[in-house]
């Protein structure tokens, strides 16, 4: 576990954020091989269908993630303070609410599956295969909620790498698993689906592993488990905004896929491919972020406020880096990385035109996320749920469907750049003169 209160601000964030950056590598290998296999071994229907259900999951994981960043904040300042009896209240919690939005999600997504498609105008041609792997998927909701939930507590209590050999792990079997069931087996959208719920699985059980043999006092037992109502409070009060921020995100990619979806089938898998691309450039900036978060939470419920913005700057120059290097490439060999996907010219050509068009504002969403990292850590979680709201909904979503009749799916990666552009002002204008950082989560009263 590691002391993020004390040494180099620039270096405590790297050997950090490394482990989560060589996660983010497996997570979307681990996204991406369900595409290329079903784009190359099925068609490009089928890789529409497992491009339309990556929003609707968004959604669904959006509170779960909401509450997990939370408890990684919690967890974080109390950490940072010491405070261990409280932190060994905050897992028991976390893990009672991550259980009880698995089973709801299970219910309802299984049940309303090829509804919620057929909302966002998924083709029709590509409906069948999108509620079978969706449905799949949902099933499989406790493995994938139980692994985001574990995840946050881990790197709230300093641990980044034990998420990251879990993802190594369950990423080859997800890679095995998916060559044997649609390759050899012919089980369609339906092998990867179940390829993914039994990987999820491995990750989770690994984690659950580690977590009890490194810490055994903060090993998770069912038995004896409560929900203390205090924390729950405040994993509700910090969790629900970004929960809700999250949720706005993934229904803005909804809606952003249905405007793509009235361009057809060839459209839609564009979306689908080009967007796992552009899941693997963004990535990295969103896991320094979230070092960014761990770092703020520890060291101002530590006291130490003046390493908070040389950590911030540390974080930022290590993702552009990453991130400007990423984009020069999809920017001039993005053909190349969709071709990965499929062989079909015109789909080639649509994602092609996403990369180009989205590459250029990755440096502006990097600020963004590096900034709202501060935000997040200092507990302030109303403040990313706005940004997000002004970014995505009142920017974003309505120049679509504005731009879309006019420019074709270019008006589309437009709105896309513009939204990322507004959002960055907004938040860097907050960090510089806002009132963040103020609140104590540390149990202790003054």
């Amino acid at each position: 576990m590691r002391d993020l209160t004390k040494g180099n601000e620039a270096r405590q964030i790297l050997l950090f954020s490394l482990p989560m950056l060589l996660g983010n590598v497996f997570q979307q290998l681990y996204n991406m091989v369900d595409s290329v296999v079903v784009g190359n071994y099925v068609g490009k229907r089928a890789l529409a269908a497992v491009g339309q259900s990556f929003p609707v999951l968004f959604v669904s994981l959006a509170l779960v993630m909401g509450f997990g960043m939370a408890s990684n904040v919690l967890i974080a300042q109390n950490r940072g303070a010491r405070n261990n009896d409280r932190v060994r209240l905050i897992i028991d919690t976390t893990v009672v609410v991550m259980a009880a939005f698995a089973g709801v999600v299970t219910l309802f997504g299984v049940l309303l599956a090829p509804f919620i498609l057929s909302l966002i105008g998924t083709p029709v041609d590509v409906l069948p295969d999108a509620t079978l792997y969706l449905r799949i998927i949902f099933a499989g909701s406790l493995p994938l909620f139980g692994y985001n939930g574990v995840s946050a507590i881990q790197r709230g209590l300093g641990d980044s790498k034990t998420p990251l050999y879990a993802l190594m792990v369950s990423t080859l079997v997800n890679i095995v698993l998916d060559v044997v069931f649609v390759v050899i087996f012919h089980w369609g959208v339906a092998g990867v689906g179940v390829a993914t719920v039994i990987a999820q699985t491995v990750s989770l059980v690994w984690t659950l592993r580690y977590l009890g043999k490194q810490s055994p006092e903060l090993r998770i037992k069912i038995r004896g488990i409560r929900a203390d109502r205090e924390i729950l409070r405040e994993i509700v009060r910090i969790g629900l905004p970004s929960g809700i921020q999250q949720a706005l995100v993934g229904a803005g990619m909804m809606a952003l896929t249905s405007v793509v979806n009235r361009f057809g089938s060839n459209a839609s898998a564009a979306y689908a491919a080009a967007g796992k691309l552009d899941s693997f450039a963004v990535m990295p900036a969103i896991n320094i972020s979230m070092a960014i978060s761990t770092f703020t939470g520890q060291n101002l419920g530590a006291g130490r406020r003046d390493r908070v913005s040389r950590g911030l700057l540390s974080g930022l120059a290590m993702a552009l880096a990453i991130t400007v290097t990423i984009s020069l490439v999809l920017y001039f060999f993005g053909d190349r990385c969709v071709g990965l996907f499929t062989r079909d010219a015109e789909v080639v050509r649509i994602g092609f035109e996403y990369l180009r068009i989205v590459s250029l504002a990755y440096f502006v969403q990097t600020a963004m996320f590096s900034v709202l990292g501060v935000i997040r850590g200092a507990g302030e979680a109303l403040v990313p749920m706005a940004n997000t709201l002004l970014a995505m909904w009142v920017v974003r979503i309505p120049l679509a469907f504005f731009l879309a009749p006019r420019m074709g799916t270019a008006g589309i990666w437009w709105s896309i750049d513009a939204g990322f552009l507004v959002g960055a002002t907004a938040s860097i204008l907050y960090y510089l003169f806002g009132p963040w950082g103020r609140r104590d989560l540390t149990g202790k009263r003054a």
